[in-house]
Order: structure tokens, then sequence, then C-alpha cells
């Protein structure tokens, strides 16, 4: 797969315990984003953070969250990411979502 240089990042924020049919939502949409023959997908835990509720999510020992942040990372061309936001619309029920232009510096693949 070959990424053009001028890509797009979509950044997914939501919450750990965001389900999707009983699967945490941040695994339903790598799963669907590799479905759909995106690029790729990373997705990040974060230890601190609040959304739109103003409620902090920590993951200090003395306050466990089992709600912590989740990111889900992806970048592809413009055309793939706009086709999967549309996806997005009918799982994502609260959350952020975010998109902006990148330029992709390298992306590589180990030959089979």
């Amino acid at each position: 797969m070959q990424l053009p240089k001028e890509a797009e990042l979509l950044r997914i924020f939501i919450g750990e315990s965001d389900r999707l049919d009983g699967k945490p939502l941040y695994e339903a949409i790598v799963e669907i984003a590799r479905r759909e023959g995106l690029a790729g997908a990373t997705v990040l835990r974060g230890t601190l953070g609040f959304g739109a509720n103003s409620r902090i999510h920590t993951a200090k020992v003395l306050r466990l969250s089992e709600d912590l942040p989740m990111v889900i990372e992806i970048v592809d061309a413009p055309e793939k990411i706009s086709a999967f936001l549309g996806l997005l619309d009918g799982i994502v029920k609260e959350g952020l979502i975010t998109l902006e232009k990148v330029r992709v510096l390298a992306y590589r693949q180990n030959p089979k």
C-alpha cells in the first residue's frame, strides 16, 4: 500500500468504557478500519483527561478510573478518510473527532 505524501490524520477521542455491541468501541473502530482497507490505525490510552462533561478520568492508583481516555489515530489518503468518517457517524455516540492535513515522510512495509 502506498500512502500519498499529502494525507490526513484522523483522531477519534472516546472513553475506554464505550462499547459497540458489547465490544470495546476502540477495538471495533480498528477492526472496521482494517476491513475498509485503511493504511493502519493506532490506539493510545490516555492517563489523564476530561471531556464534554468535565469529569476527570485518571489512571492514578488512588483514583481508579475504568473510563480512561482512548485516542485512535489513522493516517490515510483524504478520500479514504472521508469515506471512513461516514461509517463513524453511526457508531461514535459520544466523543471528539478531529481531522488535519499531514505530510507523510515515510511509510515502510516489510516485503513478504
